[in-house]
């Protein structure tokens, strides 16, 4: 038996997303002043999807501990959809989106932090938060995928949903250039129109490869074949 329930990590993730999100927004930041709000940054966006997949996956627990012995059909019918967006979320949203903010950011700070991350921003926002939003994503999700197996939709519908939230968030960031004059992003500011088409189309890739990833990790972590015991037993 784990020395701590699955259950109780996931509470405690989500309350630490709740504490980093409030944190976040009582930041008096210039940027959040303006046209879009936190909603035009991704770190935002990602926080909120990690948070609200977390309270999905409580939501399970407590869902499958309250019809646990039950022979209402109508519960388990319920429990099944729930199980159902839980996974598909993990698998289109919090995985490649939270594996993308992460290791994009890093990366793109190591280069040079100027273009995603000012210093400026150090006298804003405290360290512990920094890696709130861009670091402590990685494990948490990969806790989550290590402690239960997540039904991945097939993988077509997967990557055509990937690549709908991808375009969505370019559109949006395009559509802020265009009222404010102003990209979402420092480095935006210094690459030519083509290099900025060729960016685009190689962040809508990235996003699926991490998709192909996720749904590699949790084949190998789980064996499909071997965990459909398990995953009824969820």
């Amino acid at each position: 038996m784990a020395l701590v329930p699955c259950q109780v990590l996931r509470v405690a993730i989500l309350l630490s997303y709740f504490s980093i999100l409030c944190a976040y927004n009582s930041i008096d930041i210039p940027a959040h002043q303006t046209y879009g709000g936190s909603w035009k940054f991704l770190t935002f966006i990602d926080l909120v999807i990690q948070a609200v997949f977390f309270g999905i996956c409580v939501l399970t627990d407590l869902s499958s501990l309250l019809t646990k012995g039950s022979d209402s059909q109508e519960q388990e019918r319920q429990l099944k959809k729930l199980i159902s967006l839980r996974d598909w979320m993990m698998a289109v949203l919090a995985f490649p989106v939270g594996v993308f903010v992460v290791t994009m950011f890093w990366s793109l700070y190591i280069y040079d932090r100027e273009v995603v991350y000012p210093k400026l921003l150090d006298n804003f926002i405290p360290s512990w938060l920094n890696h709130g939003m861009h670091t402590t994503v990685l494990p948490f999700i990969l806790i989550e995928m290590r402690t239960t197996h997540h039904q991945y939709p097939s993988r077509s519908c997967g990557l055509a949903a990937v690549c709908t939230f991808s375009v969505g968030y370019i559109l949006w960031v395009c559509w802020i250039h265009q009222v404010t004059g102003v990209w979402v992003y420092p480095l935006l500011d210094y690459i030519s129109p083509g290099a900025k088409i060729i960016f685009f189309a190689t962040v809508t890739l990235v996003l699926n490869i991490f998709y192909l990833l996720g749904e590699i990790l949790n084949n190998y972590i789980w064996d499909t074949q071997k965990c459909k015991y398990c995953f009824q037993e969820h």
